[in-house]
């Protein structure tokens, strides 16, 4: 039984260090995003090839794919172990409000999985050139996209379910990695509230402005 608990714990231990590296990939994303609101199609398509070309990059990016795995995978494992046996929380959690949240982790997670999907269909599998479209214009492959109400409304009920994901899973992470402490805990708390509301509205509110503005 032992056994069986440490390597659960381990799992969680790397699962959210997998997390808290997808973390910093999203910022990135968003500053680049903003590209968008430009009239001119020039600075997104510049910085999406060089996302795509640099070799530095490009290794980030083999990284980035595997914490995503990780993340996946082992999070799925946990929550599987924990609704065939008696659930082990996040270390040092508060249970009653890790209970309340954790019990949608999977769903939004798989939601968000979803998207992702759909997002490598439009944009990466195009860079690959297993799907029709400009590769040197993601551009316009964007605004296009933007233009479509079903695609929009899924977009931003998707971040609305990251935002939730994420405030979760970046408060659990750190309890996971051993921070509870009187004074940083409600400073992680803030942070993470903070992080898991701008970002999402960083992303949907390019949306709308290019759906309803441009």
């Amino acid at each position: 039984m032992n056994k069986v608990i440490a390597s659960s714990v381990s799992k969680k231990f790397i699962m959210a260090l997998a997390g808290l590296f997808l973390l910093m990939f999203l910022p990135v994303h968003l500053a680049i995003n903003l590209m968008l609101l430009k009239s001119d199609p020039g600075p997104f398509n510049n910085a999406a090839h060089f996302m795509a070309t640099f070799p530095v990059i490009r290794i980030i990016e083999i990284v980035l794919f595997g914490a995503i795995l990780i993340h996946l995978s082992w999070g799925i494992y946990i929550q599987i172990r924990n609704w065939l046996a008696r659930p082990v929380g996040y270390i040092s959690g508060n249970k009653a409000e890790t209970s309340f949240f954790s019990k949608f982790m999977i769903w939004t997670g798989a939601t968000i999985l979803t998207f992702l999907v759909f997002h490598f269909f439009n944009f990466f599998f195009i860079r690959l050139g297993f799907v029709k479209g400009n590769p040197d214009d993601f551009y316009k492959v964007a605004h296009d996209l933007f233009r479509i109400p079903a695609y929009d409304i899924i977009y931003l009920a998707c971040f609305g379910l990251l935002g939730l994901h994420l405030y979760h899973a970046i408060y659990s992470a750190f309890q996971t990695l051993g921070l509870n402490h009187r004074i940083w805990t409600p400073v992680v708390k803030a942070a993470a509230l903070l992080y898991s509301v701008l970002i999402p509205a960083g992303f949907a509110l390019i949306l709308v402005i290019i759906w309803l503005f441009r």
